[in-house]
């Protein structure tokens, strides 16, 4: 097939998500880009960040943290006060104005933190006081990762609510559904994996018990929403955010199990290392979770035409998510369906600053 040749996939024709009908079964991944001003408040910029990317079938926002407690990286935004809520809903706005579909992804970051990016300086919780390594993205460049302070039970409660506070308000914001971000190392997936989760109270130990956090906040967003609006993103072999578990199959199984209770319209999964290899040894297969999943299965990690084209064919996705291919490309539909080249990101301007390399990457037509 030459470039100038049309891909032939139903990756391109319109799908049913719950309620909502997409144009087609591409969506945009969130994506952090630390462009977000003063007191977490999605900048003017993301209005046409977004508008130029609705051609996707769904847009998930990037990652938007759910309390000021919640922040782990600089110039991110957040879903808790009533200015982001206004700014989010100039951006919803303009995404239904030309047709698109946008969730927004709920986000704790744990003890992916620094006192520096929390109130009154305070550490960062986790499940429970081990130190991660890496770094934080902070105002003063990238530092070093602390130590946590593990969450005491009495607060399990307000950090239920701090999900269902931003639930409600993406709700207020003009979203189509949200996203519960329980992967890649964060608060949820910090208290799944027995490496991070030494607990012994209800929310550690057994299985059962270190996926509590993740059903409970799972209930108070389909509280708000219903299960038809409510997506759900996992990682379950990834490393990323240093994380791990000694029996990640059998973890993940019952978690999924477990989710299939609240309907949920879709599952998420980073298959493989998150922004890494796709096949890692000894991995089990995400074809397990999908099997088992009784909502539609959206697949992410390094996907192309091809590798997405295949997943549809041989039925393994019913969605696709593409990550950073979208932020040098923001007609990237339109180039899969006409097999176009693809233009590369720029690294320097990935994270933090202004237009450049942020809404200034030429479609097709302006290029």
């Amino acid at each position: 097939m030459t470039n100038t040749e049309t891909a032939k996939s139903d990756l391109f024709s319109p799908v049913m998500l719950g309620p909502i009908q997409l144009a087609n079964r591409i969506v945009m991944a969130p994506l952090t880009r630390s462009r977000a001003g003063d007191h977490d408040v999605p900048s003017e910029l993301a209005i046409e960040y977004y508008v130029q990317r609705a051609t996707a079938g769904l847009i998930i926002a990037e990652a938007t943290q759910v309390s000021p407690q919640g922040k782990g990286y600089v110039f991110t935004p957040g879903i808790y006060s009533d200015d982001q809520v206004q700014a989010w809903k100039k951006i919803t706005s303009a995404v239904h104005a030309v047709g698109g579909k946008i969730f927004l992804q709920l986000w704790h970051v744990g003890r992916i933190s620094h006192p520096s990016l929390q109130p009154d300086g305070a550490l960062p919780v986790a499940p429970s006081a081990i130190k991660p390594e890496g770094q934080a993205y902070t105002t003063a460049g990238f530092v070093p990762l602390l130590t946590p302070r593990a969450l005491a039970t009495s607060e399990m409660p307000e950090i239920v609510q701090q999900y269902r506070t931003g639930a409600e308000n993406a709700l207020a914001a003009g979203f189509d559904g949200v996203e519960i971000h329980a992967a890649n190392g964060y608060l949820l997936d910090q208290f799944l994996r027995d490496k991070t989760n030494q607990r012994n109270d209800a929310y550690g130990g057994s299985i059962e018990n270190r996926a509590r956090l993740l059903m409970e906040v799972t209930a108070a967003v389909v509280g708000v929403w219903g299960g038809e609006r409510v997506g759900i993103r996992l990682s379950p072999v990834s490393t990323f955010g240093d994380i791990a578990d000694s029996n990640p199959e059998a973890l993940f199984t019952h978690v999924v199990k477990a989710l299939n209770h609240f309907n949920l319209v879709y599952l998420h999964v980073i298959e493989g290392e998150t922004g890494g290899a796709r096949n890692l040894p000894g991995a089990f297969d995400p074809q397990i979770l999908h099997r088992l999943f009784n909502g539609l299965y959206m697949a992410n990690n390094g996907y192309d035409l091809n590798l997405a084209a295949d997943a549809r064919d041989e039925q393994r996705a019913d969605l696709v998510a593409f990550g950073r291919p979208f932020i040098s490309n923001p007609d990237l539909v339109e180039r899969l369906r006409v097999k176009a080249p693809l233009a590369e990101p720029d690294p320097a301007t990935m994270y933090g600053g202004g237009a450049a390399g942020y809404i200034d990457y030429p479609t097709m037509k302006t290029a």
